[in-house]
């Protein structure tokens, strides 16, 4: 059946914009074209922000873009811009920035009024169709009744955003050292916000923040603080036992919209589940908790079954609504439970708190695992419990395969791909399982070969071609996931593209006077400011992950001018970090490393992997590791004049400059290390 209305988004590649492309709202896309025509024709524009996975996205545009009425006001009195916040995250923190200043409440869909220059002056995110008629025509009427009001408010806001995060946020360079002292009070201001009866912080709705969970695992291993431990245990585990957790099939959902990781805004992210694969790779070799294990294997099987693209590149979201409805793929009725199960419903019942009338709404039931019902939160009762259920969990599995799945965003992002090329990697350090490191260096294959031009990233693929420039987000994400590809191959080939990534950042996106990068490459697209992105979220700040590249590659090749800058980047957050650190907690983690000396590492022989692999046994974040064969000609600095003895597989570790006696045992490494 032929579609009523086509608009210019049928030409984009965005599953977000396709969306779109059949409102009767007479959308462009963000392009010279679109910017052009409001300038031209002097009218305000009207930007709407979103993804494909947004739920409330999907409701605003059935209540207002499919709507006739409501469309022929936007059409007739605003350029209407639609963007996809993942493809162009630069423009959306720009505006999202905007909103904020106006003091409003940050959140998609986002919608931004700007003057014809591309200015802002309004902003607001979900309205239903009366209300977001009503403010199109008073917008509209400020407009041309109030043109000057609104050219003023809109210079306010755009001169506002110029300034630099620096002198925004009064980050100033300062004593770089960190010792365990100031981790201590680091830790201290953190534990004020633990919610230490369901895990995570004190607050719904609960975002799983894995930035957290990498500084607690790091502080623990500095400073063996059991509240620490403790914390990091309830939360993995309430997180992996909650509704957040999908049990049928495995992955993680953005967040839970109550405080008990029960009921989730249903939509799976890439950029989450490669984060949670790298936690919980740490925390099973640190705890040996087979529930770890268990979500580790599953999530990784939905990532090759659901998320995996023909060419290598993974995909990067599933929707949280199928036949228009939120999560009605993920629920149950007692009912159909009954007819799958059969003479297992009972006991699986009891444990999941399945109901006749639903454990949620309208009767349906969620599966999750509460603490009563998993005997506590101890490591010791988990693993007691008949868990994993694989016999029911596998039927269910089966069922839920013929119903309408979810939407499937295929577009490709550089920056997630990286985050789950680093989850991968971890993993395989954790279980040593080959088939882990064959994924981790086929996605690495496929950036390498279809999101890379030169020593540039794209920032996307779709369709077989990539056409945005790379953004700092990328750069971070696939440096950090080269880096430790070379860890576990000792292929010098990533370490070499690190290098050259890196060397690109620095010409390209790093402003010397602030000593931060910018979020985007000076040779791309300028937009009303050049933001850079310092304060951690869900996904660690581009910089926070540039300041660790820095780190490593610094030490890596004996780069004293990489280590410094890293450290004076740290620097500029130390007053934020001792004060009130939550926002910043991918910072906390690099200063973790910095209150050690780092162990260098270097693997000379045959016998190099099982060594490597031995080393990986135990959690111990403040090392890197090298490694080359008996006879090799690396130009790697650590490398240098370290030969296998008499051909033994040889172990050289170097700690703050000082190196030991060479040893032939991994049992010897450990005791040299602090």
């Amino acid at each position: 059946m032929p579609h009523k209305h086509t608009n210019r988004l049928a030409l984009e590649t965005s599953p977000y914009l396709l969306q779109h492309a059949h409102n009767p709202v007479d959308w462009y896309a963000w392009n010279t074209e679109s910017l052009t025509k409001a300038q031209v024709e002097n009218k305000p524009i009207l930007v709407s922000i979103g993804y494909s996975a947004c739920h409330w996205c999907h409701v605003m545009e059935r209540e207002c873009f499919e709507n006739e009425q409501v469309a022929a006001v936007m059409n007739a009195h605003f350029v209407c811009i639609k963007i996809d916040r993942e493809e162009r995250p630069d423009v959306d923190a720009v505006y999202m920035d905007a909103l904020h200043a106006m003091g409003g409440q940050g959140g998609w869909p986002l919608n931004v009024f700007l003057m014809p220059d591309a200015k802002p002056f309004y902003g607001v995110t979900y309205l239903p169709a009366q209300n977001w008629t009503q403010l199109l025509l008073s917008i509209h009427n400020a407009f041309v009744n109030h043109h000057q009001d609104l050219v003023k408010s809109a210079e306010g806001f755009t001169h506002n955003m110029q300034f630099s995060e620096s002198q925004k946020y009064g980050l100033i360079g300062q004593e770089s050292n960190f010792t365990k002292v100031d981790l201590d009070i680091i830790f201290d201001n953190l534990q004020r916000h633990f919610d230490t009866q369901k895990g995570g912080l004190d607050r719904a709705p609960k975002f799983v923040m894995p930035a957290i969970y990498r500084f607690l695992l790091r502080y623990h291993a500095v400073s063996n603080n059991s509240e620490a431990l403790k914390q990091i245990k309830l939360s993995l585990n309430r997180i992996a036992l909650g509704g957040i957790y999908d049990h049928v099939g495995g992955g993680w959902a953005r967040y839970s919209v109550d405080d008990e990781w029960f009921i989730p805004h249903f939509e799976k992210m890439l950029y989450d589940n490669g984060q949670l694969l790298s936690i919980y790779a740490d925390a099973y070799t640190l705890t040996k908790n087979d529930l770890y294990k268990n979500r580790v294997y599953q999530t990784i099987n939905w990532l090759e079954t659901e998320m995996t693209s023909p060419v290598g590149g993974f995909y990067s979201a599933l929707d949280a609504d199928s036949e228009g409805v939120e999560g009605k793929y993920y629920v149950w009725t007692a009912q159909e439970l009954k007819e799958i199960l059969a003479d297992d419903y009972a006991s699986f019942a009891q444990l999941y708190t399945i109901s006749e009338q639903g454990n949620w709404e309208h009767g349906l039931n969620h599966l999750h695992l509460p603490p009563d019902k998993s005997g506590g939160n101890s490591d010791k009762s988990i693993l007691e419990l008949p868990l994993f259920l694989n016999k029911e969990l596998e039927r269910l599995y089966t069922a839920r395969q013929s119903r309408i799945r979810p939407a499937l965003d295929d577009k490709i992002l550089a920056s997630w791909n990286g985050l789950m090329l680093k989850g991968l990697i971890d993993t395989f350090r954790a279980f040593g399982e080959e088939r882990f490191r064959e994924m981790a260096v086929r996605n690495a294959q496929f950036i390498k070969t279809n999101m890379t031009n030169g020593s540039q990233l794209w920032h996307n693929f779709k369709d077989g071609r990539a056409t945005i420039t790379g953004f700092l987000e990328d750069y971070a994400a696939v440096i950090d996931g080269y880096i430790a590809l070379y860890e576990i191959t000792f292929d010098e080939l990533w370490l070499d593209e690190a290098t050259a990534l890196m060397a690109y950042c620095l010409e390209n996106f790093f402003d010397p006077e602030d000593a931060f990068f910018y979020f985007t490459d000076k040779n791309s697209e300028s937009l009303i400011a050049r933001k850079k992105e310092i304060f951690d979220n869900v996904v660690p700040a581009s910089n926070s992950m540039m300041a660790h590249n820095l780190y490593l590659l610094g030490l890596l090749h004996d780069h004293a001018d990489y280590i410094t800058l890293s450290d004076l980047m740290l620097s500029k957050l130390k007053k934020n970090l001792l004060s009130d650190s939550q926002w910043a907690m991918n910072w906390a983690a690099l200063a973790t490393l910095k209150a050690k000396p780092t162990a260098e590492i270097v693997i000379v022989g045959p016998n190099r992997e099982a060594f490597r692999a031995e080393l990986e046994k135990r959690y111990y974040p403040n090392k890197i590791m090298v490694g080359a064969a008996a006879n090799h000609n690396s130009k790697l600095p650590l490398l240098q004049d370290r030969n296998a003895i008499n051909g033994q597989t040889t172990i050289y570790v170097c700690i703050n400059k000082t190196c030991q006696l060479p040893v032939f045992s991994t049992s010897d490494v450990w005791a040299m290390l602090p």
